[in-house]
């Protein structure tokens, strides 16, 4: 019998293979309707005991603090069904990571919504991208008319970074058509769609309502 901490060290493929999309088998997240809630970053989930079935999780934080989802999911799983939705977490795609390293993350991001959304949480998809090499995977997994969330974070600091940001959100209107598009942060005036905003932590601590109210 193995030992739970070697059990943890399987990329999750001892839990559950799912078929995927595209030419990196990249699990499928279904569609998912929103009505609107309040949103709080995923290292404060723990510690909110108040309405969390009105409540919504977001990863848009630094790698490290959710890396721990990935590892044991199913410790945090249990909380995770009792908020009204988790987006996927947001690991990072950066330009200059190693190709191989922005599929794994985009690979990871997918299987714990797929995972998610099979135990009954209604998981909303983040949408991330590198650059337009990216855009050969970078949309694999995500259905078309439905909602997404995306931020600009980090993106608007200079014209290059800014381009590349620009770029691939309108090529996630082309490609995904969403319904809705839940944004995270300032909204850069190139943005179109049917944007719902949500502050972000710099702009107010704690939780925070669509449209900043």
């Amino acid at each position: 019998m193995r030992k739970t901490s070697e059990n943890r060290n399987y990329e999750n493929v001892n839990k559950r293979r799912y078929a995927g999309t595209g030419e990196y088998d990249i699990p499928i997240i279904k569609p998912e309707q929103f009505d609107g809630c309040q949103f709080i970053g995923f290292n404060y989930a723990s510690s909110c005991k108040k309405n969390r079935e009105e409540k919504g999780i977001h990863f848009y934080l630094d790698d490290y603090q959710f890396i721990r989802l990935w590892n044991m999911i199913d410790r945090y799983l249990p909380m995770l069904q009792t908020f009204k939705y988790v987006m996927t977490p947001d690991f990072s795609t950066y330009a200059d990571f190693p190709l191989a390293l922005q599929i794994y993350n985009h690979y990871r991001k997918h299987w714990i919504g797929a995972y998610l959304q099979e135990k009954g949480v209604r998981v909303i998809p983040t949408i991330s991208w590198s650059d337009e090499k990216s855009y050969k995977w970078c949309f694999d997994g995500e259905l078309t008319h439905g909602v997404v969330s995306v931020s600009a974070i980090g993106t608007q600091m200079n014209k290059q970074a800014k381009k590349l940001f620009i770029e691939g959100y309108q090529e996630m209107i082309h490609r995904l058509h969403p319904e809705t598009i839940i944004f995270y942060g300032p909204v850069p005036e190139e943005c179109t769609g049917n944007i719902v905003r949500i502050n972000s932590f710099q702009e107010k601590f704690g939780e925070v309502d669509c449209n900043g109210r």
